[in-house]
């Protein structure tokens, strides 16, 4: 009795797939609201906010990921994000005016800078789907305009199962 060998298409295929997930910052997240330095809820007084400044024990964000935002309708003029950010920046790894959701993206912006894109020259690239870490819409985006340029094509999903979204067309680009 003969045996059929089993061929990977797959492998064979010269798919490269690339997970986002590989790209995630580990660090702790953490939003600094500005609406505890607020006088009754409404304003940031200079005097109080730079008092606090001062005797606030900054060390606690060493190593954080840190969003800072006022979630209170409030009157924050604008170097008072700027001193706070002087504070937070000797100690956290990365501090970002917004929500978690916009320091999520910013990590992931850093990071996908960071890679090198003509490693992907001519290839079939499948930006893998599903992860254990949340990666954001926005880190989709940027990997899809970061790669177009240089890939043949350009998929999304996982190697047996693709959505394509992108092919060179024939002749360039």
């Amino acid at each position: 009795m003969e045996t059929e060998e089993i061929i990977n298409k797959v492998a064979a295929s010269g798919l490269v797939s690339l997970d986002l997930e590989e790209f995630y910052h580990h660090g702790e997240r953490v939003v600094y609201d500005l609406k505890d330095n607020l006088f009754q809820g409404l304003i940031l007084r200079e005097k109080d906010f730079r008092a606090f400044l001062k005797e606030h024990d900054w060390s606690a964000y060493e190593g954080k990921n840190v969003a800072v935002t006022c979630s209170e309708d409030a009157i924050v003029p604008t170097w008072a994000y700027m001193l706070l950010t002087l504070q937070l920046a000797p100690y956290a790894h990365m501090v970002v005016f917004g929500s978690r959701e916009e320091l999520d993206s910013k990590l992931f912006f850093d990071a996908l800078s960071r890679i090198d894109v003509e490693s992907f020259r001519d290839k079939k690239v499948v930006v893998k789907g599903c992860s254990k870490y949340p990666v954001p819409v926005s880190a989709y985006v940027e990997i899809t305009r970061l790669l177009k340029p240089v890939v043949q094509s350009l998929m999304f999903g996982e190697p047996c199962s693709t959505v394509p979204l992108y092919k060179r067309p024939k002749g360039g680009l």
